[in-house]
């Protein structure tokens, strides 16, 4: 009757979600495309609820893929993207969400999580719960979820995991290893042309990372090395004052994990804030290891890195060295329009590390 209303009058007497779902699926069935598009319009501006957006992204895919309709699937892809975006915190909530809006929340560039390494590892853990035989978990990991991970942001160390990993087609998780190695091989302008080109830029895009993702050069000989490098946009940097901090994500050394930190902080005289950098070591516990340290960054106008500091520390388990003021001089001179510091809008930072006793 309502659908007859409509035809007639132009208008719908309810607003009951369910009640605008059955018609519109019965505007689908006899092709009443205005109709289509007025229910997805009224469904649109009633408030948004997860089972709600999950409803609607359960629609049979001759109705969700019509135009009438995919503002409505679009704006609940937007919900649930928005409402899960700190993947952390609703971890456990998150678990229980069917497949269509797993997708759409791993589709978010502005997904709030500690590295990729924590996305995989979120899939795997989800479509293990979800789907217990081999063969179909291996099918939806293959053909729905792994494309939504960025392999390219991952660390080496969790993709050595993804070769082994036994939930994954083989074939397929070597293909998205090595496209990830060659990707972080290559240079700096393909790597921005990849990212901002709209065929691939899903696939390479950063997501909002709580861990800054590091390029890292492993050497074992003469002596166990490795160099660090780690870019900050201005806008980041910017974010840091008065006394904030960016982690980086973790690298490891003759075993030990590291991590390099940004600071906005007060000199070592406490007279103005300055851009810190420091360096410390993952694990706690006994263990010690002691490690030459140098930090460079890329100066203007050459572009060349530029030694800043150098050390040699001991460390052990949570502890952590560098320098209040990297730069020796004030933040807003760190932060001026014509900083040294800043190539193209970005901070380019290099960390060696080398053992030369274990």
């Amino acid at each position: 009757m309502e659908l007859l209303s409509f035809i007639y009058s132009g208008k719908l007497t309810t607003n009951q979600p369910t009640l605008l779902l059955d018609i519109l699926m019965m505007s689908d069935k006899f092709e009443v495309v205005s109709c289509m598009r007025h229910c997805s319009q009224l469904l649109r501006s009633l408030p948004m609820t997860t089972e709600s957006a999950l409803l609607y992204l359960d629609l049979p895919s001759s109705i969700s893929m019509a135009a009438a309709v995919q503002p409505l699937t679009d704006a609940a892809k937007e919900f649930l993207a928005n409402k899960y975006k700190d993947l952390t915190k609703f971890q456990d909530e998150v678990m229980n969400i069917p497949l269509a809006g797993i997708e759409a929340i791993l589709c978010s560039n502005d997904l709030q999580v500690a590295s990729e390494d924590a996305v995989y590892d979120f899939v795997i853990k989800w479509a293990r719960a979800q789907y217990p035989r081999t063969e179909e978990k291996r099918e939806i990991l293959g053909t729905r979820l792994l494309p939504l991970v960025r392999f390219s942001h991952m660390t080496c160390r969790k993709l050595r995991k993804v070769l082994a990993c036994s939930d994954l087609d083989n074939e397929q998780a070597t293909k998205s290893v090595t496209d990830a190695l060659l990707y972080k091989a290559d240079a700096p302008h393909r790597q921005r042309a990849l990212a901002t080109d709209v065929l691939t830029s899903r696939k390479y895009t950063e997501r909002a990372y709580k861990y800054r993702p590091l390029k890292v050069v492993e050497f074992d000989r003469p002596y166990p090395q490795c160099i660090a490098y780690l870019d900050l946009k201005r806008e980041e940097c910017g974010r840091l004052f008065p006394s904030g901090r960016i982690y980086s994500q973790a690298f490891h050394l003759a075993g030990q994990g590291f991590f390099l930190s940004a600071h906005c902080n007060m000199d070592q005289q406490s007279a103005f804030h300055c851009f810190g950098l420091f360096l410390g070591m993952q694990e706690k516990g006994s263990t010690s290891v002691t490690v030459d340290y140098e930090f460079a960054a890329r100066t203007r106008p050459s572009g060349e890195f530029v030694s800043k500091y150098k050390g040699c520390y001991t460390f052990t388990g949570g502890k952590a060295v560098g320098y209040r003021n990297l730069f020796a001089i004030p933040w807003p001179s760190f932060m001026a329009d014509d900083s040294l510091f800043f190539i193209n809008g970005v901070l380019h930072l290099r960390a060696e590390l080398t053992i030369k006793q274990l």
